[in-house]
């Protein structure tokens, strides 16, 4: 596989399609009049194939990145995002931010107005994983993902994750580092443009609930001309979580 990488996007497919990502490929191609036939080959060499008959002759797919909530598992629609150097805020500030957070892959099917999820997958295996936050008896369950602090919404890594805006705000009488930010990834869209990916922001604040110090995290939504994805995992009613302060 070379690294030449394919763009996010539209793609009208009449005899055959042929996409390249990192550590996996794609292989579109027409067998007969109505039907088509879709392989993907990661860098282990295993491979995934669906025979897809359609009603045209021509075969419509959407390439997109979308929410890192379904390998190796679908578990949690937490995110935990572990920052490499803490912000540090004084008292009464606020700052913003800019991460890296991971993403997966769809492939949609597009017909009569509809977009149906045909393969989804992850373009970085060995960074998918879960962690525990909170105590072992009673903590949530997140994806986990170590992160850097980057310039702006254009450094994301194809393919591997998309960029996500925080606006932190202190409302505490004392200064404290933020090292990670946890939240329900569901509540956040995707967006995507070539091959950059952005996602809907966040506004974290620090401040006293009763006589705990937390973080209470929301999701903002975002203006922009980039194309908004396709919405594909199991969207379930989950339980709103406070971020403790540490």
């Amino acid at each position: 596989m070379d690294d030449t990488f394919s763009n996010y996007g539209l793609y009208d497919i009449d005899e055959f399609l042929d996409l390249n990502l990192p550590n996996i490929e794609i292989k579109i191609k027409k067998i007969s009049e109505n039907v088509f036939s879709y392989t993907r080959r990661d860098s282990e060499d295993d491979l995934i194939e669906k025979i897809i008959p359609i009603k045209s002759s021509k075969l419509q797919v959407e390439l997109c990145p979308i929410r890192p909530l379904n390998f190796p598992a679908m578990r949690t629609s937490f995110m935990y995002l572990d920052i490499d150097t803490p912000v540090f805020l004084s008292e009464d500030s606020s700052a913003t931010v800019f991460l890296r957070c991971p993403i997966e892959i769809g492939v949609f099917l597009v017909h009569d107005n509809h977009k149906d999820s045909l393969d989804c997958f992850t373009c970085d295996p060995l960074n998918s994983r879960f962690c525990l936050y909170g105590p072992p008896e009673s903590g949530t369950l997140c994806k986990y993902a170590k992160t850097e602090i980057v310039e702006s919404y254009d450094d994301s890594i194809p393919f591997i994750n998309a960029v996500l805006k925080i606006n932190l705000q202190n409302q505490l009488s004392k200064g404290l580092s933020i090292g990670k930010v946890v939240f329900q990834m569901s509540e956040n869209s995707i967006y995507y443009k070539d091959s950059k990916a952005i996602f809907d922001s966040l506004f974290a604040v620090m401040k006293k609930k009763l006589t705990i110090e937390i973080i209470d995290v929301n999701s903002e939504k975002i203006q922009t001309d980039f194309t908004l994805s396709p919405t594909y995992e199991k969207i379930e009613t989950v339980k709103r979580m406070d971020m403790g302060v540490e």
